[in-house]
């Protein structure tokens, strides 16, 4: 039976906006496109060499029913929340918070020579895990596989798997994979993604060809109507930090193009449930929400919590 490559079905180009006490950033995808990434339901690119853009930062805030994937490309974030776990999250680390029932934390970003950079994905829980008891990994830089090819490509698994090796982020409801992949010049990526579940890709730098149709990573087109797509065969030239939405199939293949790619990857099970949203709150049902908010109103809302690891 032949493999069926996945191509790019739809491309996002974010959005700025402010968030916490005002933090600049780039919202990739979020309320407006569910339920086209399930499970994933938001995901914000930050970075600025500006301080002013960053350092007011997103203090304490609620979150339930959702998991928040905070990944520092660079620079430092300053994190604690209302259960005790309390760190730094450096340069390539990560921080998966499982939100369940809820937490209240603030993440506070600190001044960074440079370009301080990273990205929040926030991934849906299932019905049956919405209020199950909090839970923090946190996994320092150097705890994140690399796997290093004989061309020079570079893949930090996160979650998953790739070419035989598991990212140390396991255990997750969604079966999640979260790779970041440097290729270079006219390299070829392919991942093996199980049929039914959902995959994109959001490009960092350089340029690729995502789909084996057309290169994404510099210029602009025309794009058909109702998508982000052309009027033709191949799919509209974007800029790096676009976002890539696949449609189903077997597998990913990404080729770099000349000046080589960086794009992370990421894919999991769909939960076809329905959304209930509200700020940093997603449910199933309205009246779950608005429990939600009466427990915050009654001081009810942390229940309980579980520090997996710690950065």
């Amino acid at each position: 039976m032949s493999e069926t490559i996945r191509s790019v079905r739809q491309t996002f180009r974010g959005t700025e906006t402010l968030e916490g006490a005002g933090v600049r950033l780039r919202r990739m995808f979020g309320n407006s496109e569910v339920p086209l990434l399930d499970p994933f339901l938001l995901l914000d690119n930050f970075g600025s060499s500006n301080p002013a853009d960053y350092l007011a930062g997103f203090p304490w805030h609620p979150h339930r029913g959702i998991e928040t994937v905070t990944y520092m490309l660079h620079g430092k974030t300053a994190h604690e929340d209302s259960l005790g776990n309390k760190g730094v999250i450096d340069s390539g680390d990560v921080q998966w918070m499982s939100a369940g029932s809820g937490i209240l934390h603030q993440e506070m970003p600190k001044r960074t020579e440079g370009v301080l950079s990273g990205f929040q994905l926030w991934v849906n829980l299932p019905r049956d895990h919405k209020l199950e008891t909090p839970s923090y990994r946190g996994v320092e830089s150097r705890d994140i596989p690399l796997v290093h090819g004989e061309d020079g490509r570079e893949v930090r698994v996160i979650a998953g798997e790739y070419q035989g090796v598991v990212g140390p982020v396991q255990h997750i409801p969604v079966d999640p994979v979260y790779l970041d992949v440097t290729l270079p010049v006219d390299s070829e990526f392919h991942l093996p993604v199980k049929r039914g579940h959902t995959a994109f890709a959001q490009a960092i730098e350089g340029t690729a060809r995502f789909d084996g149709l057309g290169v994404v990573g510099e210029g602009s087109g025309p794009t058909a109507p109702g998508s982000d797509r052309p009027a033709g065969a191949q799919p509209a030239p974007t800029g790096p930090g676009h976002t890539l939405l696949y449609g189903d199939g077997d597998a990913v293949r990404i080729r770099a193009g000349s000046g080589g790619v960086r794009f992370l990857l990421g894919a999991g099970r769909p939960l076809h449930e329905p959304v209930a949203w509200y700020g940093p709150i997603v449910m199933n049902t309205r009246e779950e929400i608005a429990q939600a908010l009466a427990d915050l109103r009654q001081g009810t809302f942390v229940r309980g919590s579980q520090i997996v690891n710690e950065v």
